[in-house]
């Protein structure tokens, strides 16, 4: 079989997985941006980067699906959404800035920490997923609004920069804001999630650092992915997902950490 098809597929299949798993427990991120990372090895320092726009173009579109079916439970959630919807623009514009702008070393010495942070993340899915069934929090202080509109800045710079795990802590913020039920919160999420990832596509583009002819094939599987991992999430319990993700995302970040030292 040629390389080039046998790249596609590859890469088609990695984010077919992904795509499903978004839609099941989320970290798709932890299968692409590798995947695309050895496929664009030959560009050198570059390929960090480049892997990193492409992966976020070739996912948002299920991003977009996933914030359309969220559309009842944005209405009543209008007030949070206006409230950090521009730190997470701002934000990901910034972090998307750094991803172009800075020297091609710096994403390529912080690619292990990148996918260790995201698999933490994912590792401490559970005990946000506790928090969020706890009794709602009161209305929010003026001081606890200001101080989550910060820490939505902050996510927002670090999903412009990587993104993967970024749900996970706009969840955990969320949940002080005394919103009504968890649906509520996950709408607000996804939204966001979007905007931030929506930001960064412009930015990517515009600075020239995607990889166009892995998107078709990857976006389309992408979407697939997450129709089918809809289909049959009730049959699949999301820890075993997300134990999946987090080993391989654990053994990814070991990988990249003895290629950079040793």
């Amino acid at each position: 079989m040629p390389e080039p098809i046998y790249e596609s597929l590859w890469l088609g299949l990695s984010a077919l997985v992904a795509g499903a798993i978004n839609s099941v427990a989320g970290g798709g991120t932890l299968l692409t941006f590798p995947a695309l990372l050895a496929a664009l090895n030959p560009l050198g320092v570059e390929a960090g980067r480049m892997a990193n726009a492409t992966s976020t173009i070739a996912l948002t579109p299920g991003s977009l699906a996933g914030a359309w079916g969220y559309r009842r439970e944005m209405s009543a959630a209008r007030r949070w959404t206006l409230l950090l919807l521009a730190p997470s623009l701002i934000g990901g514009g910034i972090g998307s800035l750094l991803v172009t702008r800075l020297d091609a070393k710096y994403f390529q010495n912080l690619v292990p920490w990148l996918i260790l942070t995201a698999s933490l993340l994912f590792l401490a899915q559970p005990l946000v997923a506790r928090l969020l069934q706890a009794k709602p929090h009161a209305a929010p202080s003026s001081r606890t609004l200001a101080v989550i509109v910060f820490f939505q800045f902050l996510v927002a710079v670090y999903g412009g920069y990587f993104g993967a795990g970024i749900g996970i802590l706009m969840l955990s913020s969320l949940a002080f804001m005394g919103m009504s039920g968890v649906h509520q919160m996950n709408a607000v999420k996804t939204f966001l999630a979007f905007c931030i990832n929506g930001v960064s596509v412009v930015i990517f583009i515009l600075e020239n650092k995607v990889e166009w002819r892995f998107v078709p094939v990857m976006a389309a599987s992408a979407i697939a992915g997450g129709y089918l991992g809809a289909r049959v999430a009730r049959r699949i319990r999301p820890q075993f997902v997300r134990w999946f993700v987090v080993a391989i995302g654990l053994g990814l970040s070991a990988y990249s950490f003895y290629k950079q030292f040793a």
